[in-house]
Formats: structure tokens, sequence, C-alpha cells
């Protein structure tokens, strides 16, 4: 098809293209950049929002454009670290599940299934990265992150509902440049180590190639958690009663996270011809940490006690417990260390290939990806080191994808110009995993299952096929109209098994190798539509009309009993739609650059996944509507009179609630809390003590707030460079952020409840004039705030759901960084 073969074209353009005679010019493109302008002041900031060269200030959408050196000098190296400095959005990191929560401006995907993909696209050198675990990538050497809010269907594709991450990493610079920088955090005594060495092979052909690792000796989260004994009880048949067989299970040596992380990455840019361009990016990623549920706090119960560990409070601090898996279990069980070790291990590896070809009148372009991840983990899933309730998993998921784009941009002098594209992808993704529990044993089990309550093997493979266009008008020329849509269409094939099940529990309770499979198609039309104008320079006004898309899926991580219904397991698209409009303007002599935007969106079968913390099964459903409305405002102020200042801010009113729909009740919650035994949502098959039922205990959830949603979040932040003697500088740095309370569970649970607070980072630095070399002191989180950014029931609580008996839930938070202070040391060739 055209679309797969579209680097074999462009290559065919290059040929037959005339020889360059001199050198490319090799700078990062389509990133955000300060451009070259007057001394002081403002200076334009260049995005790719549209899939094409544009002033932020321009562009009719709403979005924060972080430049290169904005990250280095703030080390916005991960997705979390961007997320704390960034208003409105949250990420939280899950070791289980599909791997994180992304949350923007109250919209966003739990991490709690593995076959649920977020609301917030990440897009990495302009190729979709679909799985929440690509917060492990640990992004570094950087050309710029755009942050796009709201839906962005028509140019970023499927499941891009709630808004876009865009990062782009670094080009082959023109001449030789390198770079070495060595850290030290001060709490974790993180030691850390990145180089980059960039710079022209030949007159046509540049690369770059830049490694980062760290290694943690000491940690951020403390284990708190004391041996407990673990109690089997062999029955090779369901009929056999057996003696108590104890097992010691130790606190875990290691307190969190103990990460230790490679990165690397490779880049060659050619440029035969002035209007001929490839780049071939490749990457590599290792991620470890130990235990690997290091960020997991239950810090919030019923009665200020833990419902498993009678007397053990539940306190917001940089706390956990987990205890290791007995060795002698875990010498006999798959996916778990031989020593019973607590562990995540994420592995990755992908390269892309972008092609560009520029006619006078036409830009074609292309760009093709494949990647690949491993995530590896064996914890304690009960996290709370509970002498009667003792849970332990351990599971291996893959996920690999390939991917082609094929874009022709229009550049004619002329009122109409327009877009056209076409995107396909192909995914796999499999999963394996066992849980322990319930006293299991079983001497006459399978080799790796002896200890195994029920395994779990699963797997999607996915198809996209999708176009899309637009077309801009300039009707006159301050005003512009532009309009377009996207199709989608989408398959998944997936199923689910259960190979094996404890005797005592197998037949009842969990169905063994009986295979339960789901075809699913989607089709979908994405139109969107924004009118401009531009009454002067530095004034543009905007209203835009979006809708946006992700499509349904299956529940791999699921539980299967001889009473579920077919159609468990699935669960429908969600959709999006709704108005935004701003004013963006540069005033006072491009000193002050002040925006501001309203927004109001409607999306439609939010899909969520819920712990059934009894059964242990994970849930994925669709709860309803949900109706986001807010206004933002932010501001940069450069004062040509005080050269090296900037102050910048920003206020975000936002109100995320849900509309009227039936929802899973949260654990616990009472009949006087919202919980009816009548409002039945769909059927929840058998498990563990809970029979079968043709429905759940439901609650409407008509103005509950959405998880992550906090009303109000400011920012404030200053920076300033100046001279401090000859040949050197010194800079200053103070970014703060308020957010006012919201709760963190999907199902409005009120013990979830998030305090308001507010987060300061600052830092201080000396450079030479010529940029040769920098030592800085970066802090993070310097209030020390215990800020929860996702949510599970604990494992084993949440009694009498439905009753008045009811006893709400105990609360696992996935909680943010604590302080952390780094000394860095850079020396550069500039």
């Amino acid at each position: 098809m055209l679309l797969g073969s579209s680097a074999i074209i462009l290559a065919g353009m290059a040929v037959t293209a005339h020889a360059q005679t001199a050198p490319a010019e090799q700078a990062d493109a389509a990133q955000p950049a300060a451009a070259s302008g007057e001394e002081g002041g403002l200076q334009d900031i260049v995005v790719t929002a549209r899939k094409r060269q544009e002033s932020v200030q321009d562009v009719p959408v709403s979005v924060t454009a972080i430049s290169a050196v904005e990250i280095q000098n703030r080390d916005l190296s991960t997705l979390e670290r961007l997320a704390a400095a960034t208003p409105q959005l949250a990420i939280g990191r899950n070791a289980t599940g599909s791997g994180a929560q992304l949350t923007l401006r109250g919209v966003g995907s739990n991490s709690l299934s593995i076959g649920t993909e977020q609301s917030i696209a990440v897009i990495v050198d302009g190729v979709y990265y679909g799985q929440g675990r690509t917060i492990n990538e640990g992004f570094f050497d950087l050309g710029g992150i755009e942050i796009l809010k709201g839906p962005q269907s028509l140019f970023y594709g499927k499941n891009a509902t709630a808004g876009v991450i865009s990062i782009t990493t670094a080009n082959p610079t023109d001449h030789f440049t390198a770079s070495l920088r060595g850290g030290y955090e001060f709490n974790a005594q993180k030691v850390s180590l990145e180089g980059v060495v960039s710079g022209p092979i030949s007159e046509t052909l540049g690369f770059r190639l830049a490694v980062r690792a760290s290694k943690d000796y000491g940690s951020l989260f403390d284990n708190l958690a004391g041996p407990i004994t673990y109690n089997t009880r062999d029955t090779p048949t369901a009929a056999t009663v057996a003696p108590n067989t104890p097992h010691i299970a130790g606190a875990s040596p290691d307190d969190g996270p103990n990460e230790r992380e490679i990165l690397t990455r490779a880049t060659l840019h050619w440029q035969p011809t002035d209007n001929f361009s490839a780049t071939w990016k490749a990457n590599y990623g290792l991620n470890k940490t130990q235990p690997g549920t290091w960020n997991y706090a239950v810090f919030a119960c019923q009665g200020g006690t833990s419902t498993t560990s009678p007397g053990t409070p539940c306190v917001r601090d940089f706390a956990g417990r987990v205890n290791n898996l007995p060795a002698d279990i875990a010498a006999e069980t798959r996916f778990a260390r031989p020593d019973g070790l607590n562990f995540n291990t994420y592995k990755s590896w992908g390269t892309t290939l972008s092609l560009d070809y520029d006619l006078d009148n036409l830009a074609i372009s292309s760009v093709s990806n494949y990647n690949w991840n491993k995530n590896h983990w064996s914890n304690d899933i009960d996290y709370q080191s509970s002498p009667t309730v003792n849970i332990w998993g351990a599971e291996v998921s893959k996920y690999h994808a390939y991917s082609t784009e094929l874009r022709l941009l229009s550049k004619f002098d002329s009122p109409v110009n327009f877009l056209l594209g076409g995107y396909y992808q192909k995914t796999k993704r499999g999963f394996e995993q066992v849980v322990l529990n319930n006293a299991s044993e079983n001497s006459a089990a399978p080799d790796g299952y002896r200890y195994v309550t029920y395994a779990k093997d699963s797997g999607t493979d996915g198809e996209t096929m999708s176009v899309y266009g637009q077309v801009i008008w300039k009707i006159v020329p301050t005003i512009e109209a532009a309009g377009g849509v996207r199709y989608i269409h989408e398959t998944k094939d997936s199923y689910f098994v259960q190979p094996y099940a404890n005797p005592r529990f197998a037949g009842t309770n969990y169905a063994v190798n009986q295979t339960i499979t789901a075809d699913q198609t989607f089709n979908n039309w994405s139109p969107e539509a924004s009118l401009t104008w531009k009454p002067s320079r530095d004034i543009t006004v905007y209203g835009a009309y979006k809708t946006a898309y992700k499509s349904g899926g299956f529940s791999n991580s699921s539980i299967l009993t001889t009473t579920t219904p077919t159609d468990f397991f699935t669960f429908d698209p969600e959709r999006a739609k709704g108005f935004e409009g701003g004013v963006k303007t540069t005033l006072f002599d491009r000193q002050l650059r002040l925006n501001v935007g309203v927004y109001s969106y409607k999306f439609t079968d939010l899909q969520v996944t819920y712990l059934d913390s009894a059964a242990l099964s994970y849930n994925s459903v669709n709860a309803g509507s949900v109706r986001t409305k807010g206004v933002e405002m932010d501001f940069t102020y450069a004062p040509r009179a005080i050269e090296g200042f900037e102050l910048n801010g920003s206020a975000n009113y936002n109100k995320a609630r849900y509309g009227s729909s039936i929802a899973p009740c949260y654990g616990g919650q009472t009949p006087a809390n919202g919980c009816f035994p009548g409002l039945l949502v769909p059927a929840v098959p058998a498990t563990g003590t809970t029979p079968a039922r043709a429905g759940t205990p439901g609650q409407d959830l008509n103005g509950i707030p959405t998880s992550d949603a906090p009303l109000w979040t400011l920012s404030l932040g200053t920076r300033y460079e100046t001279p401090v003697s000859e040949g050197m500088i010194m800079g200053l740095s103070i970014d703060s952020r308020y957010s006012s309370s919201y709760i963190t569970s999907s199902f409005g649970t009120p013990l979830s409840r998030q305090n308001k607070y507010v987060n300061l980072d600052a830092s201080v630095r000396l450079r030479a004039e010529d940029d040769r070399w920098e030592i800085a002191l970066l802090g993070k989180n310097l209030t020390n705030q215990f800020v929860v950014t996702g949510v599970t029931d604990a494992s084993g609580s949440g009694a009498g759901t439905g009753t008045a008996a009811g006893r709400t839930a105990d609360q696992v938070g996935f909680v943010s960084m604590p302080r952390t202070v780094a000394l860095q040391l850079t020396w550069r060739i500039p």
C-alpha cells in the first residue's frame, strides 16, 4: 500500500534530486524553540501542534511549550517531573496494570488495567506510544515538549481524548559538540552520569549519541514492614485437608525506589539535497526498582487504622509495608526471583525513521517506527504487611507496535491550503500473571504453580488504519477558518484463559483452561473546526469545536469463572466533543505575553477501571458522561529594563463532574453514602467468596468529581541571570505550584481526598559565559508535600458494600516524589 511504502517513495525522490553543495543545518526543527529576536523582551516559541511549524501565539490550540533550555535548567527529565511543574497535569506511577495514570483537566485513564490505554496520548518524535508504561522511558537529551490540552484527535489520532504530550528528542548539530553531566541527589543518594556527542560525519551526514546512567544508593520511601508467617496447606485435590506449613516472609531489605537506569539514544541525520532529509533514531532503556511498589502508601483508612493489619495506623507518609515472597515459595513460582525479593524491571527499545521531502508548494513527510517493551515484576500486593491477609503477585507483560504515517502539506501562496495524512499501526500485547494467597499449596501442580492460587494468560492483537485531512482558508488576511476530520478503523482480537487454579478453587471460583475471546471492530469519524482572528501581529482570538475518540477494549487482567458473561471482559469506546476559545496577546513592546482561554467538553462512556478488592478482580467499565469546563490564564513577563529576568505564572479553574450515570459502588460504600443494591450495574462473576450476581450494587455518580480534578491550580515562577564576574554568570529560579484539594478515586471514595498543597522547586547555577562548564544545585518539592496522584483499594478491605455495616476500603495511594536536592556538574564543548 502507499502508506507502507512511503519510505521507498521518498528515498527514490532523494536519489533523483541534485546534490547539496553546502553543509546541512542540522538543528532541531520541530520543537518549541526561541527564535532570534531583539535584545531582551520575549522571543517567539515555535510549536508543531497542527503538524506544521507555527508560533505558539498564533495556533488556535491551548498549548504549553517547554524549550530544551528550560527542560535542562529545571531538570524535567521524566514525565512525573513534568507533571509536577505543570498545572492541571497529573501523572501517577503504578507497577501493576497499565503502569501509569495520566490526567489533564480532570480527565484521564486510571492505571489498574493493562488493557486500558491512556486518554492522554504520548507522542515521541511524531510516534504515538499507547502504553502507560511509557512513564518508565526516562526522557533525556530533549529538543522540546508541547502539552496540548483538550481533545486532539484530528492531528494525533486515536486515544487523544483528553490531550497530548508531544516530546521531541534532540537532533544532530551542524558542528561538533560534546557534553558530560554528573549529578548527585542527596536524599536518595542517586548518582547519575549523562554524556552527549554530536556533530557532522560528512557534509551531508550528522550524528548524535546520548547515554544516561543512574543508580540509587539510598532511598526516598521507607519500608516499615516486619517479618510475617504465611501458612500454606497442601491440597492435591479439592477434598484434601492438610495441616499448615509455615513460611517466613521477611520484610523487604530495600527501601524505595532503589532505582537503576540505563538509557541510550543514537541519531543519524542525512541531508543529501536542499529539499530532502532522513532522520533515523534508535533507543534502548532499562529501569529497575526494588520494591516495585515503592511509591505505594496506605494513607487513609476508616477509623485511622488498617483493616487487615489491626492497630497499624494509616498515615500520609513516604513509607510502605511490603514483605518478600518466602524464598522457598519463590523458588517454585513462575516469574518470581529465587530469593523472593520484590522488584520491577522495565526494558524497552525502539527505532524511528523520519523522511522529509520539500517541494516548492508541497511538503511530504513520513514517520515509521517499531517499539517493544517488557515489564516484569513480583510484589507484595496487599501493601499492609498483614498477619492474616497475605497476597503476592508476579507478572510478565510484553508489548510491541509497528506504525507508519504519511503526510502531505501544501504551502501555496494562496488563501487555501491543506493537509492530508494516513496512518497505520499494528500492535501486540501479551500478559501472564500468577497470584498467591488463601494458603494455597498443591504438591501435584505443574512446575511453577505449587503455591499459586490462580494464573492468568491473556493477549490482544490490534490493528489501526486511519486517514485524516484539514483545509485552512484565509478568508481575509486577518481571519482564518480551518476544518478537518479523521476517520479511524480499528480492530482488537483478544483472548483470556486461566491455565491453572488451586484445586480448592478450580471449577468453582476460577474456570481453568476455558478460553474466552473477543473480536472487536471500531469505526469513528472525528471532525474539528476552528476560526482565528488576528487583528494585529500581537493579538490572536480563536474559537474551536473539537471531537475525539478512544476505542473500546478488553480487560486483560480480569478474572474468569464458569458464570462469567461473554461481554464481561469488553468495554465500549470513549468519546469527547465540545468547544474552547481564547485570546493570546503579546503586549508592551513584546515584554508581556498574556493568554486567556475557556473550554467546555463532554466525555461520554468514560473508561474507568476499578478493583473488586474482595475478589482481586480488576474490572473495566464505562462510567457514563463527564463534563469538564473551565477558564485558564497564563502570562510571561520579560522586561527589557532588567536583562535576564523573567516572571511567569498561571491560574486555572477547572470543574470536572460526572453526569447521571450508574457505576459500581466504591469498596464498603453504604446506602447512607449513596450505594443502593437496587441500582444494578453489569453482571459480575463469582470470585473468591463472592457468589455470582446478576448485578452489583451501584451508585449514581451525578455531580461527583472525577479523579485528580482540583477546582483551582495556580503557578508562579521567576528566573534571573546576571554576570557576577568576568566570564561567569549566575542564575536563580523559583517555581511554585498550588493545587486545591481533590478526590483521587474514580468513584468518589471520600477517604481518597488529597489535601490542598503548595509545591516549591528552586535552583541556583553558576556557569561560564561561553557555556563550557556549569555547576547547579536543584531542589524539587522543597515543601516536602505528600501528594497522591492515583489510588486503588487495598486488597482484602472494603467489606459490606451496599449494606449499612459497610466499611470503606483502605486507600492505597500512588505517591509523588518527596523532597529531593541534587548537585549537578556539567562540562561542554559548545
